[in-house]
């Protein structure tokens, strides 16, 4: 029985009439073709990335898997559409916390409509994405209170991040603590998530490794998506034998994928490395939240971050 991903925290929703992806409970994510050729864009790249001979199998894995197209009821009643067949990237956990970080400083693809570029710029512009090479789309961080709740902020919130808001986010998504305007994050978890030989900062270097010398694709408006469950990041953080945080790092949002013409992507690489170097001051530092991030603070009441005027 296909239903809107309950965990969804970026693009658009399967709700109220609206068209967005769904799930069918048993591991695949369906999300519907977009309009005006980014649809078709997407699965042409699907295609080629899982048939070029010069993709190596371990960056394969930084991807869904694509199990083709299939036409289904679209979300917003509108009758049968072309979806893409993905593997769901949350299938099997229960209260994961997640985030979407956009990278790259540009996120329009040469040669789009003046008024997707428009579009694109302003919210380049006025993000952290021309900033720091990255900005955050939607988090969701599961609240110790209890399994089923969760600090969500809104889109509107998470719009206005800055680069402190940034900061500040990225240390409370590996925090114990609950987001409180009243202590920081305490990134007890940052060794278990970020850190490790399977843990985020060692796969974004391995991707970082192939986007140095990989001509095949330009990713323009393709995310990050980070996902792990408290349970298991607490085990692995407290050096438990042979536990493993599980934390899943994907590539995601193929629909402005350009061929690279023998020419590294830069703009993404530059995020990648930006990326990097943010979690590696969690990692390195966790107490330098603290001092950097004085001037902001969580709400609890909508996630925004905000100004103390300190």
């Amino acid at each position: 029985m296909l239903k809107s991903p309950e965990h969804q925290v970026a693009g658009h929703r399967a709700q109220d009439g609206q068209l967005g992806p769904l799930v069918d409970g048993c591991g695949i994510f369906y999300k519907p073709l977009q309009g005006d050729g980014r649809g078709d864009a997407e699965v042409a790249f699907y295609t080629s990335l899982f048939s070029h001979p010069a993709v190596p199998p371990h960056i394969l894995s930084f991807f869904p898997g694509f199990h083709g197209t299939l036409v289904l009821p679209a979300s917003d009643a509108s009758g049968p559409r072309p979806h893409l067949a993905l593997d769901d990237l949350l299938a099997g956990l229960r209260s994961p916390s997640l985030i979407d970080l956009k990278i790259g400083g540009r996120t329009w693809p040469p040669d789009c409509p003046e008024d997707y570029f428009q579009k694109c710029i302003v919210k380049d512009r006025e993000s952290t994405s021309v900033a720091l090479g990255f900005r955050v789309s939607g988090v969701q961080i599961q609240d110790p209170a209890g399994a089923d709740a969760f600090w969500r902020p809104s889109r509107a919130a998470v719009r206005r991040y800055m680069v402190e808001d940034v900061r500040r986010v990225l240390r409370q998504f590996v925090s114990a603590n609950p987001p409180s305007p009243d202590q920081k994050p305490d990134c007890a978890l940052a060794s278990a998530v970020y850190g490790g030989p399977d843990g985020v900062l060692a796969q974004l270097m391995e991707l970082k490794a192939w986007f140095e010398e990989q001509t095949l694709f330009h990713f323009y408006s393709a995310s990050v998506l980070l996902v792990y469950e408290k349970d298991a990041a607490v085990a692995a953080a407290g050096q438990q034998a042979g536990k493993s945080s599980g934390v899943r790092m994907k590539l995601v949002d193929f629909a402005h994928v350009m061929e690279g013409q023998g020419v590294i992507d830069h703009n993404f690489l530059g995020g990648l490395c930006s990326l990097i170097k943010f979690m590696s001051d969690v990692l390195n530092d966790p107490e330098a939240g603290g001092r950097e991030s004085i001037k902001v603070q969580l709400s609890c009441e909508d996630g925004s971050l905000e100004n103390l005027g300190i």
